[in-house]
């Protein structure tokens, strides 16, 4: 990669401040989404422990359970370092690190607890997911992490993109907002009018989202015939650990590399709300 590019520019930083994320076109290359790809093949083929099926979750167009029609479907293979040594290779990319060093700081952890997995948006049973927003259901210190989301593949509205919610990071949602599942409620006038402000984008392999834990996103259903595939990490600062006797802290977690020439000084976070 170009050394001009592993690092964000200032209007980036100032996007993702906004906002609340950004895209950044062919961040990972060709070939390191290409094995992706083929190891991910080889393990949907085989499956091993940890996945989440789309009938344990329950979301819209999730089959109803596990013995129903389509109850197979997994949704995310997890605990993604542990299956093979790539994700460690995509984790600790240089590139990538510099990017998330502008943001969060030199001092960067790996979350191992949350994310940490392959995304697996399948054909014919794959679920909505609806507006929420990641934090709510984690423990840290303070609403400081950000996520790495990278496509395997082409990501558009007819299998189930991403969409977000700018600047929703930095605003302050009282509870009754969200239902009893924590997720943000569509029902109610108030938040309708921020969901119009609704913004999505499409993405090729190679291209990587990061966002905020605080920004509200949602993803569709695949209305394709073939599944599309994406990695998702989340990392924070050194000094964000997660609270004592969490599940946020109910996996070791890993120190990235010290990122030379990163920012010391992070913009402020809103606090949790």
């Amino acid at each position: 990669m170009d050394p001009d590019r592993q690092r964000l520019t200032s209007e980036q930083g100032d996007a993702f401040r906004r906002d609340g994320f950004i895209v950044i076109r062919g961040l990972a290359s060709p070939s390191l989404c290409r094995d992706f790809l083929s190891l991910v093949h080889d393990q949907l083929a085989a499956p091993f422990n940890p996945v989440e099926f789309e009938a344990d979750l329950g979301y819209p167009g999730a089959p109803a359970d596990r013995a129903a029609e389509g109850g197979a479907t997994i949704r995310r293979l997890r605990q993604a370092i542990d299956r093979d040594s790539l994700f460690t290779t995509w984790a600790t990319d240089p590139p990538l690190l510099a990017c998330l060093g502008e943001l969060l700081g030199p001092d960067l952890v790996l979350s191992l607890a949350h994310h940490n997995c392959i995304m697996t948006k399948q054909p014919k049973f794959s679920s909505v997911t609806g507006w929420h927003q990641d934090f709510r259901y984690w423990s840290f210190q303070r609403p400081e992490l950000v996520s790495v989301w990278l496509a395997l593949g082409p990501e558009r509205d007819e299998n189930g993109r991403l969409e977000f919610i700018p600047g929703s990071h930095n605003l302050t949602l009282s509870e009754d907002r969200f239902d009893e599942r924590r997720f943000f409620r569509e029902d109610l006038p108030q938040n309708q009018a921020l969901i119009a402000k609704r913004q999505s984008f499409d993405l090729e392999a190679g291209d990587v989202v990061l966002f905020h834990c605080l920004t509200l996103h949602t993803a569709g259903a695949n209305r394709t015939d073939a599944t599309k595939f994406s990695v998702v990490l989340t990392y924070r600062p050194a000094d964000n650990p997660p609270l004592p006797g969490s599940r946020s802290a109910s996996l070791p977690e890993l120190t990235m590399p010290v990122i030379a020439g990163a920012p010391s000084q992070r913009p402020t976070r809103p606090n949790r709300p």
